[in-house]
């Protein structure tokens, strides 16, 4: 913004980051350039978005604050390239969907979204130009760096298709097409940005800057994935589900390392409530009744002695978060219901999964032939047989009889 120096605007963009690759071209274009930085961040359009989608928003805030350009590229093909995440006949719905949700959420943490511009990765990405620029960049890459550099991104499965080795070239061929200064994304793309860094200068194209957020751990240890559901709470997920799964969430008593619930304090609850109320952000753990007022935070460094000195325990902690969350989600949960549209796009973009349970057993026609529907008749030892329905099942005692039963159509030549 105007009212912010140069030295003001830069801090802003580093801030509450855990790496920064490239801080020479952010100064370069802020500082020399006097121009707004272009930053963009993607997202591969796969299982449904979830609560840990607020980590990147509250930083997007940051860049726009800082006054810079940014771009949201809503990836469709990287999602199908994926190992199918997102199926092709689905891909189309699940990238209007991510659509929906992520503006809601710039909504909900007060961030303008008329200062956004998204852009469908399909949209460029199937141009000549730029699959000629694939084709070079793959003259350029080893598979060995291909594979390494998508390893924490692309889904490892035993017998990888082709696919997951295009992903991180993709990826880093974006930057061009986007014509962006900067890549920001979680930590887990380092490899992708260093392969950006070191391969796109051989094809010409300028280095970019590369901005990465901490992940945070998902409810069972682990980071949180849209493909995971035990993971993660979708932004759709009611007070209830919330409230269950926040329960049965990984946090042992004194330990914060590794801890997903005060992970997302420290990522999610405390830069959104900075957000809303001013440079300190307020997090409350009310105690039970009879155990005195409420403990209030605004920083996690002073949550994370309290929980360590058991202060704080897992059996307060959960309940204060579900609170806290519940509160954060229901404006994005009532725009959804307020949505016919959005609620028809939810539908085609994730359809139900068929209905579970053991199939009828179908009942199979023997035909009156079949042993099993001739009781009552009996075999002699000549191959005879005798009884009600003799007639049907006798195919005669010799070759010419069983022969003129068969219902066998012969060509003379």
């Amino acid at each position: 913004m105007d009212d912010l120096s140069d030295d003001a605007k830069i801090e802003l963009i580093e801030s509450n980051l855990q790496e920064t690759i490239g801080g020479h071209v952010i100064r370069d274009v802020i500082k020399k350039q006097k121009r707004p930085l272009v930053i963009y961040w993607g997202t591969a359009t796969t299982g449904r978005p979830h609560v840990a989608y607020f980590v990147p928003i509250v930083k997007l805030a940051d860049f726009l604050r800082a006054g810079c350009v940014v771009k949201i590229l809503l990836a469709d093909v990287h999602g199908f390239l994926d190992n199918l995440k997102a199926p092709i006949t689905l891909v189309e719905y699940r990238a209007k969907y991510y659509k929906y949700v992520i503006m809601a959420l710039l909504k909900a943490v007060g961030v303008p979204i008329e200062r956004l511009e998204f852009v469908l990765g399909s949209s460029y990405q199937r141009s000549p130009e730029y699959v000629m620029d694939l084709y070079r960049m793959m003259t350029v890459v080893t598979e060995r760096d291909a594979k390494k550099a998508g390893a924490e991104v692309v889904k490892q499965v035993e017998s990888p298709f082709v696919s997951g080795l295009i992903y991180p070239l993709m990826q880093a061929l974006d930057e061009e097409y986007l014509k962006v200064d900067c890549q920001f994304g979680g930590v887990d793309q380092r490899r992708i940005f260093a392969l950006a860094t070191e391969q796109m200068p051989k094809l010409n194209f300028k280095p970019r800057a590369h901005l990465m957020n901490a992940m945070v751990p998902g409810l069972a240890g682990g980071k949180m994935s849209s493909s995971d559901p035990d993971s993660k709470i979708d932004v759709l997920d009611n007070p209830e589900v919330v409230r269950k799964k926040l329960k049965k969430a990984y946090a042992v008593a004194k330990e914060v390392e590794g801890n997903g619930i005060i992970g997302f304090v420290e990522h999610v609850l405390l830069p959104v409530s900075r957000l809303k109320f001013g440079e300190k952000g307020r997090f409350v753990v009310e105690k039970r009744e009879g155990e005195g007022e409420p403990l209030i935070y605004e920083d996690i460094e002073s949550l994370k002695e309290d929980y360590k000195a058991d202060k704080v325990t897992p059996q307060l902690l959960k309940p204060a978060v579900a609170k806290q969350l519940i509160a954060l989600l229901e404006p994005i949960q009532t725009e959804f219901n307020a949505s016919a549209e959005w609620q028809d796009i939810e539908k085609a973009a994730y359809p139900p999964p068929e209905a579970s349970g053991k199939k009828a057993k179908r009942v199979k026609d023997k035909g009156s032939k079949h042993p099993a529907s001739t009781k009552g008749v009996e075999a002699k030892p000549d191959g005879h047989v005798e009884g009600e329905l003799k007639d049907v099942v006798s195919l005669g005692t010799g070759a010419e009889a069983q022969l003129e039963n068969l219902d066998i159509e012969v060509n003379e030549k």
